[in-house]
């Protein structure tokens, strides 16, 4: 006699599977009283781990450097001169790993521009500590192009079947844009040229990939013979 699920070899006498578990039934067999042919496992299984637990531990384990950083800066400057900036970068990867953790299912349309509000949050503190002047010209509309443009594609992969070709392509094409976009921030912000001129190669980069991508899309005998010669 065999297990259905793993294909083992069973005794007549086994009730449940020795290697997959599974229950072993046969209404024209009799059980035998036998030995089994395996010898029983003796390993201890280890406890159900909490989740939960898991979770506070990497909060607790989060929040202590943190905390530890500003009670040391406020009791040796008298005040918060650099502990803001490792507690701020601690907060920001807790939310970036650890927060989309405490939820079974973390909806990436959710999370996305959640993380990118926590880093503009974190920008600005940056700058208002630097006295930069540089978040509203420069980091603020950085920030959230990037992450409406993540945004559009998680959702648009996420909710729309198909189109896979359309969406990539298009995200290529307004990628190159946006490195146009951020250099000419740059320019306006720190003033480094009054030209464009690396993001040009970016954008080219990106409407050369894109306008493929949109071609195979558009072009159904070409998309099929990509297919058939490349398995994709």
């Amino acid at each position: 006699m065999y297990c259905v699920n793993c294909g083992v070899e069973l005794a007549d006498s086994e009730t449940v599977c020795p290697l997959c578990g599974t229950r072993v039934f046969h209404p024209d067999l009799s059980r035998p009283q036998a030995d089994a042919p395996y010898p029983p496992d003796h390993h201890v299984k280890p406890e159900d781990v909490s989740r939960s637990g898991i979770l506070f531990v990497m909060t607790m384990l989060a929040l202590l450097p943190a905390v530890i950083c500003l009670l040391c800066d406020w009791r040796i400057n008298g005040g918060i001169v650099w502990s803001g900036f490792a507690a701020g970068a601690i907060g920001l990867l807790y939310v970036l790993i650890v927060l989309p953790m405490w939820f079974k299912r973390p909806n990436p349309v959710i999370f996305v521009p959640v993380d990118f509000a926590a880093i503009g949050l974190y920008l600005l503190y940056i700058d208002l500590a630097v006295k930069g002047g540089w978040f509203l010209s420069f980091a603020f509309p950085v920030t959230a192009a990037i992450g409406l443009l993540l945004t559009a594609v998680v959702a648009l992969v996420r909710y729309v079947r198909g189109g896979y070709l359309y969406i990539f392509g298009g995200a290529l094409i307004l990628a190159g844009g946006l490195a146009v976009l951020i250099e000419f921030l740059i320019n306006v912000t720190f003033g480094i040229h009054k030209a464009l001129l690396w993001s040009i190669y970016p954008l080219a980069a990106g409407v050369i990939l894109g306008g493929m991508l949109l071609v195979i899309a558009i072009c159904k005998p070409l998309r099929k013979s990509l297919h058939r010669k490349f398995f994709f």
